[in-house]
This record gives structure tokens, C-alpha cells and sequence, in this order.
């Protein structure tokens, strides 16, 4: 009669008092140690098609967003990302790279305590701003990749320069379309030199 691993997993394993069925003692093993392993899928689609019914504990890697998730009995949670890089923002005429010598405006996602987040980083600048100012600035060019956008808008303040400008915060808008759009600025008072993203950072 088959026994089961030492290690308290569950695992069945065959005995020599077993009758010979290899194809059966493989099964057997594989159907106990597979659920337990990091098991890989294409996408959460590719996953869901395959695992109908998730057990809590089971744990996958999502290739196509390079994600690290774990099934806690209810849903799929996110708990460990690849090497995510930080990629620049493709910056909207007027707007230079390295506000304030804060280096180039850059985002990337990460885990933060199990839960998806966009972070920023360096600033931005203006020598001038148009006679008629924009409501909002529409700072990128290009939208953000669908899968670095949030479920929801997200709105958070970022700093910017109390020269040629009464305010030292803004408010910045990341859209579930993929817009970074920037609110605050007016003339004649609130004209900022640059405007800043280090430690922003907000849940998707």
C-alpha cells in the first residue's frame, strides 16, 4: 500500500509491497509533488484554463508579466515580480528630462507588501510655459503599457519648485488609459521650474 513523503506533503510513494504498476506510481507521484512545485504559465488565462480548481498554497509563475503569485483560498496573489526595469517616459513637447538634477523621469512596477505598485523616479522641467496653459499637461507621449496600468485612477501629489510658483505640490493623475496628467500649474503665479517624482509611487 502506497505511504506518503516524510516531509508532510501529502506525496504518495510506492512500497515493494505494491503490485507493479509504474505508470501508476509516476502519476501518483507527479499528481502529489506538480501542485506543490512553482508551477509555470503562459498567462492567468493560460492558468485558469488549467487549474479549475486551485488549492491554497499553490504557487505559479505568469511568463508574460514575469509574476510571482500565490493562491491564498479566495484569489491569485501577487507576491514577488521579476527584474522589472525602470523605463523612462517619453516626455510631451516643452517638458526636458532632469529637473532640478534629479535625473530622468522614470516608472516601473514592483511588489509592495504583496500588492502591485507603480513607482517614479527623477524630474522634469520647463524653460517657458504657452501663453494658454493646458488643463491638465499631458506629460507622455505614448500611453504606458496596458499592463502597467492601474484598475482605477490613481491620483497622488508630487513636489515641485517653489520658483515661479506659490505651490511646492502638484497633482498627478495616472490614468487607466495609460496618461501621466499633471494639474496645478496656472498662470500667473504657479509656473514651476521643475517637478519632481523621487519616492511617488502609487498601488495599481
Amino acid at each position: 500500500m502506497p505511504t506518503t513523503d516524510s516531509y508532510g506533503q501529502g506525496i504518495p510513494l510506492a512500497t515493494l509491497t505494491d503490485g507493479p504498476d509504474l505508470p501508476k506510481a509516476i502519476t501518483d507521484l507527479a499528481g502529489g509533488a506538480i501542485p506543490k512545485l512553482v508551477m509555470r504559465f503562459a498567462s492567468a488565462s493560460a492558468r485558469g484554463a488549467t487549474l479549475t480548481a486551485p488549492e491554497a498554497g499553490m504557487v505559479t509563475w505568469l511568463t508574460d508579466v514575469a509574476r510571482l503569485e500565490v493562491y491564498d483560498g479566495a484569489a491569485w496573489v501577487s507576491f514577488a515580480f521579476g527584474t522589472n526595469a525602470w523605463k523612462s517616459v517619453p516626455l510631451a513637447s516643452g517638458w526636458t528630462n532632469n529637473g532640478n538634477n534629479q535625473g530622468t523621469f522614470q516608472y516601473r512596477v514592483v511588489n509592495l507588501f504583496g500588492e502591485r505598485s507603480m513607482f517614479f523616479r527623477g524630474g522634469i522641467a520647463r524653460s517657458s510655459y504657452p501663453s494658454t496653459i493646458p488643463v491638465p499637461f499631458q506629460l507622455n507621449t505614448t500611453a504606458i503599457p496596458a499592463d502597467s496600468r492601474p484598475s482605477t485612477l490613481r491620483t497622488i501629489s508630487v513636489p515641485c519648485s517653489d520658483s515661479g510658483s506659490s505651490r511646492i505640490t502638484l497633482k498627478l493623475d495616472v490614468s487607466t488609459t495609460g496618461w501621466l496628467n499633471l494639474y496645478g500649474i496656472s498662470r500667473p503665479n504657479d509656473l514651476p521650474a521643475w517637478v519632481g517624482f523621487n519616492g511617488c509611487f502609487t498601488s495599481l
